[in-house]
């Protein structure tokens, strides 16, 4: 493992762009550095579809829209309800510009047609620190950075943006069931290699990944952060991330949304 920050994820991905296409070096993306980047920083240096050739999707994971108790809220249509009724009053945390739960809570409000306020934090630590004292009212975040609070009774979960029910947060419907009608933005997670990657390569790797995320401690591992595996064909994967990119634009030019 090579940890190469920067950027939200482009010095690390740059260095896989200029790596040699052996298989020997590969990059864990996501829904940021594979979608988002692209649209939030105008001077990106790589193109997602030219510069990378698609392993293995390995994980999803739903976010969690949450509220603070104060917030006379506890299900998703009530949420939408209140924040209709009072346009421009709701404060909601994320853990930065273009973060997941800032693209997340983005697209569900323009999907409801709500009038939120972002406010952007340098992480979830902060973020989460405000959210529990009530300084933001609310957040649509990663189950592994809110959940342990809800459970305590100290944030209230109220939907999950997967099109189903998420075993991983029982009891808590999706958001898309009856407040936003079909709405669905779930984060991903995988493995791309630099492009030009020999083919019998890829497909050894895919392989190898798919058979690891069939391993029951391995999904007890991934569920513990939150995430459920995702097994796909490198081909499969490069369709999401192609249809990721083109959501990711429409969202991030609605939204207005600009990398700090």
């Amino acid at each position: 493992m090579d940890n190469r920050g920067g950027a939200g994820g482009t010095v690390g991905a740059m260095h896989v762009v200029r790596s040699a296409a052996d298989g020997h070096t590969l990059m864990w993306g996501h829904i940021g550095t594979l979608a988002v980047n692209p649209w939030i920083y105008p001077n990106n240096p790589y193109d997602v579809v030219r510069d990378f050739a698609p392993v293995a999707l390995v994980a999803t994971l739903p976010s969690v829209l949450v509220v603070h108790p104060s917030v006379q809220a506890r299900t998703a249509e009530e949420f939408v309800a209140l924040a209709k009724a009072n346009p421009g009053s709701l404060e909601y945390g994320n853990a930065g510009n273009g973060s997941a739960s800032h693209i997340t809570m983005a697209a569900f409000a323009d999907a409801a047609g709500l009038d939120l306020v972002a406010v952007p934090y340098r992480g979830n630590g902060p973020m989460l620190a405000d959210l529990l004292s009530g300084r933001v009212k609310c957040s649509f975040a990663g189950a592994p950075v809110v959940l342990p609070a809800a459970r305590d009774n100290r944030l209230v979960a109220i939907g999950v943006s997967s099109k189903d029910p998420s075993p991983l947060v029982p009891g808590v419907p999706p958001v898309g069931a009856r407040a936003v009608p079909g709405f669905e933005l779930v984060q991903w997670h995988g493995l791309v290699a630099p492009a030009g990657t020999p083919p019998e390569v890829i497909a050894r790797l895919n392989a190898t990944i798919n058979g690891l995320l069939a391993d029951e401690e391995m999904r007890q591992r991934l569920a513990v952060e939150g995430a459920e595996p995702a097994p796909r064909s490198p081909e499969a994967f490069r369709q999401l991330i192609a249809s990721e990119l083109e959501r990711m634009r429409v969202t991030v030019q609605r939204a207005g949304i600009r990398a700090t």
